[in-house]
C-alpha cells in the first residue's frame, strides 16, 4: 500500500509538471509566433481544427481510457485497441482528404484544402501512440509522459518559430503541429516497452467498446459544442475575426484549462478512494472546492482586468481586438474548474451514467445561446459563453446538492468571502491601470498590486483558505528548520 501511495503521489507531481510545464512552454512559443504571424493565419488554422478534433474523438473512441481503467490488461487487449485506432484513423483521414475541397469551398478559402490534407496526417501519426501513452499512464509512469510532451513542445516550438521568421505564414503553424505529433509519437515508441502482436480479439474489442462508447458519446458532443463556434465564426465572419477568437480562447485556457486538468488528475483518484466514507469524501471535496476558487477567481479576474496591456505588450497592438473577447472568456472560464469538480464527484462514486445525462441536459441551453448570439457577432458569442458557463455551474451543482446536501447554497458559503476579496482586488487593479501610460508598467504594477491587495483583503476577511495555506507553509518551514538544527 505504501509503494502504491508513493507511486500515486509521484504520478500526480509529474502530471502537474507535465501539464503546467508543457502549457507554459507552448504559451511562450505561441506568443513569439503570434507576434510574427497575422490574426488571419490563426483564423485559417482555426477553421479546420474542428474537423481534426472530431476525428480524434472517433479514432480513440474511449479505448485508451478503457485500457487504463482495466486492471488486468492483456497483450490481446492492447493489440486490439492499437489496430482499431490505426484502422479508424486511416478511414477518418481518407474522409478528410476527400472532403478537403468541399471544406475549402465552404469557407471560401482555397488554400484550406492542401492545409487540411497535410495537417490531417497527424490523425494517423497520433493513432500509433495512443496505446503506448495509455500503457505508460496505466503504469503511473507520468515522468516518461512528461518527458515526451516537453520534448515535443520544445522541438515543435523551434520549428514553428523558425518557419514563421522565414516567412512561411500559416504553414509555420502546420509545421509546428506536425512536428509536435511526430516527435511525441516517436518518443513514445522509444520509451514504450510494449509492441503489438498479430492478434485482434473480438472479445477484447466488445469489452473495451462497452466502456469506451459512453466516453465517445460524451466526448463527441462536448467537442462539437466547443468547436462549433469556430466553424460559425469562420463561415460567417472574416478569418481575422476567427484568429482573434482563437487567440483569446488559447490565452484564457492557458490558466483555466491547465488548472482544470491538474485538478481532475488529483481529485478523481482521491475522491474515488474515499467513496465508501461519505463524511471524509465530502470534507475533501469541500476543501478542494475552496482551494480551487481561492486561486482561480483572482487569477482569471486579474487577467481580464489587465488584458489590454497583456495583449499589447506580448502580442503587439495588432491583436488588441482580442481584448474584449479575452475578458469575457476569463470570466466564463472561472467556473470551469468548479463545475468539473462537481461533475467529478459523480464519476468518483461510479455514476458515470449520471455524468453523461447531466452533460447532455445542458445541450438545449448551449444550442439556444448559440442560435441567439452567433448572428450578433463574435463579442456576443463570448458573452453568451459566459452566460452559459454561469448557468451550467448551477446545473452541475444540482446533483451534488441532491445527493450529498452540498449544493449551491453550501458551496456559496465557501466562496462568498473569496468573491468579495476578488471583486475588491479587481477594482483596485483596474484603477491602478489609469495611473500609468506604459504597458509594461501597467502590467507589472497591476500584478504586484493585485497579488498584495488580494492577500491583505483575504487576511482581513479571514478567508479560511489563506489560513490553511499559511499553516502549510509555516509547518514546512518549521520542519526544515528543525531538521537543519539537528
Amino acid at each position: 500500500m505504501g509503494e502504491l501511495r508513493s507511486k500515486t503521489l509521484k504520478g500526480i507531481l509529474w502530471s502537474a509538471i507535465d501539464k503546467v510545464g508543457v502549457k507554459a512552454i507552448a504559451f511562450i512559443v505561441s506568443i513569439v509566433i503570434a507576434r510574427i504571424l497575422s490574426p488571419s493565419d490563426y483564423g485559417v488554422i482555426g477553421m479546420i481544427l474542428v474537423f481534426i478534433a472530431v476525428a480524434n474523438i472517433f479514432i480513440d473512441s474511449g479505448m485508451s481510457q478503457a485500457l487504463i481503467q482495466r486492471k488486468n490488461r492483456t497483450a490481446s487487449d492492447m493489440s486490439t485497441a492499437f489496430y482499431f485506432n490505426v484502422g479508424v484513423s486511416a478511414v477518418c483521414y481518407l474522409i478528410l482528404f476527400l472532403s478537403a475541397p468541399w471544406i475549402a469551398r465552404f469557407y471560401n478559402v482555397n488554400e484550406l484544402s492542401s492545409i487540411l490534407r497535410v495537417l490531417g496526417l497527424n490523425i494517423i501519426i497520433s493513432a500509433f501512440a495512443t496505446v503506448q501513452r495509455a500503457n505508460l499512464i496505466a503504469s503511473l509512469d507520468f515522468r516518461s509522459v512528461a518527458f515526451v510532451n516537453v520534448s515535443a513542445v520544445i522541438l515543435s516550438g523551434v520549428v514553428g518559430i523558425l518557419m514563421a521568421y522565414s516567412g512561411y505564414g500559416v504553414w509555420a503553424l502546420v509545421g509546428q503541429q506536425m512536428t509536435s505529433i511526430g516527435v511525441s509519437t516517436l518518443v513514445y515508441w522509444l520509451y514504450g516497452k510494449w509492441h503489438p502482436t498479430a492478434s485482434f480479439s473480438k472479445e477484447s474489442f466488445k469489452s473495451l467498446w462497452n466502456f469506451g462508447s459512453k466516453l465517445l458519446a460524451t466526448g463527441f458532443v462536448a467537442t462539437v459544442m466547443r468547436e462549433i463556434y469556430s466553424v460559425a465564426i469562420g463561415k460567417i465572419y472574416r478569418s481575422s475575426e476567427l484568429g482573434y477568437y482563437t487567440r483569446a480562447v488559447q490565452t484564457s485556457d492557458m490558466v483555466a484549462m491547465t488548472s482544470n486538468e491538474v485538478i481532475n488528475a488529483v481529485t478523481f483518484p482521491v475522491l474515488s478512494s474515499l467513496q465508501d466514507n461519505k463524511d471524509q469524501m465530502l470534507a475533501v471535496y469541500e476543501k478542494m472546492l475552496g482551494m480551487t476558487a481561492f486561486f482561480i477567481f483572482p487569477i482569471m479576474t486579474g487577467l481580464a482586468v489587465l488584458a489590454s496591456p497583456f495583449i499589447s505588450l506580448l502580442l503587439t497592438d495588432k491583436w488588441l481586438p482580442a481584448v474584449p473577447l479575452l475578458q469575457w472568456l476569463c470570466f466564463a472560464r472561472m467556473f470551469t474548474p468548479i463545475s468539473s469538480l462537481n461533475m467529478n464527484i459523480l464519476n468518483a462514486i461510479g455514476r458515470s451514467d449520471l455524468f453523461m445525462k447531466l452533460d447532455f441536459s445542458k445541450l438545449p441551453l448551449t444550442i439556444i445561446t448559440m442560435a441567439i448570439t452567433i448572428p450578433l457577432g463574435v463579442e456576443a458569442i463570448v458573452i453568451g459563453n459566459f452566460i452559459t458557463a454561469f448557468i451550467c455551474y448551477f446545473i452541475n451543482a444540482y446533483l451534488p446538492g441532491k445527493m450529498f446536501n452540498f449544493g449551491v447554497k453550501a458551496q456559496f458559503r465557501i466562496f462568498y468571502k473569496i468573491v468579495i476579496a476578488t471583486a475588491i482586488m479587481g477594482y483596485i487593479v483596474w484603477m491602478s491601470t489609469y495611473l500609468f501610460d506604459t504597458r509594461l508598467v501597467q502590467l507589472l504594477i497591476g500584478f504586484i498590486i493585485g497579488l498584495s491587495s488580494y492577500i491583505i483583503i483575504s487576511y482581513f476577511l479571514k478567508v479560511q483558505q489563506l489560513t490553511e495555506i499559511r499553516e502549510i507553509i509555516f509547518s514546512k518551514l518549521k520542519s526544515k528548520f528543525c531538521n537543519h538544527t539537528r
